[in-house]
């Protein structure tokens, strides 16, 4: 196979409208969409890629009705507790992005615990978006900078995109080389915003939990077919290879 990125990012859309089409509770296909974590975590730790981000529930999820979202929670922390075992198993350390401490208290548990389970792992980090928001990762960053300014610790002026980039979530790890958005819309609902400035972006019309390891190989090939400038021209590019 070809070289994989090394950081993968996913929008999992498409659970409630995969159960609609089957005539089921939107629930189940929540629960279906699980199966197909399993499947695409395990298959990017095979081929070599070093971190999978997964868009899990972002800060506007919290609109959707109570009984979605109570179940949303359970189901997260049933799965964690549930699949840790292989996690370890397959040396993938899990991780999460997001404002952790407003989710419910056994979801932080599990949480805490799966982290703390998996930290010495030194395969795929798998990244789970939680309670996540782009524009509130930002304006975290920004507060951040602020009382740095105002303590001294810096001068306004030595601000730069490196010194914001150290106070997101992801500041230790690059940023993705390729986002899949499954169930076909076609933008990034508010998803690492800052990070996803040259990420390369595969709409996909699948719902997650029909997406499988055949189409993640299939994006990937089309990834590497496609030639990354940075601004500069295809002559540039082919003259630094």
């Amino acid at each position: 196979m070809n070289p994989v990125p090394k950081h993968v990012a996913i929008i999992m859309d498409g659970n409630g409208r995969w159960a609609k089409t089957k005539g089921l509770p939107r629930f189940a296909g929540h629960k279906e969409g699980v199966n197909t974590v399993r499947k695409i975590t395990e298959k990017c730790g095979e081929i070599g890629i070093n971190h999978l981000t997964l868009f899990t529930f972002s800060s506007e999820n919290w609109n959707r009705p109570k009984t979605e979202v109570t179940a949303l929670m359970t189901l997260l922390s049933s799965t964690l507790k549930k699949e840790i075992e292989s996690l370890n198993k397959n040396n993938v350390r899990f991780s999460t992005i997001g404002e952790i401490k407003k989710l419910p208290k056994k979801a932080q548990k599990e949480i805490k615990e799966s982290i703390e389970l998996t930290k010495n792992n030194s395969g795929l980090n798998l990244i789970l978006a939680l309670n996540y928001s782009g524009k509130q990762e930002i304006l975290h960053a920004i507060k951040e900078i602020i009382y740095e300014v105002q303590s001294g610790t810096i001068c306004p002026e030595d601000i730069n995109e490196k010194s914001l980039n150290q106070k997101l979530y992801t500041h230790d790890i690059p940023d993705p080389d390729l986002l899949i958005r499954t169930g076909g819309d076609c933008r990034i609902s508010n998803f690492m915003i800052w990070q996803l400035a040259y990420t390369e972006l595969h709409i996909i019309q699948k719902f997650w939990p029909d997406f499988d390891t055949t189409d993640l190989i299939s994006v990937i090939n089309d990834f590497n077919s496609r030639e990354r400038r940075y601004g500069k021209t295809s002559e540039q590019v082919n003259n630094e290879k």
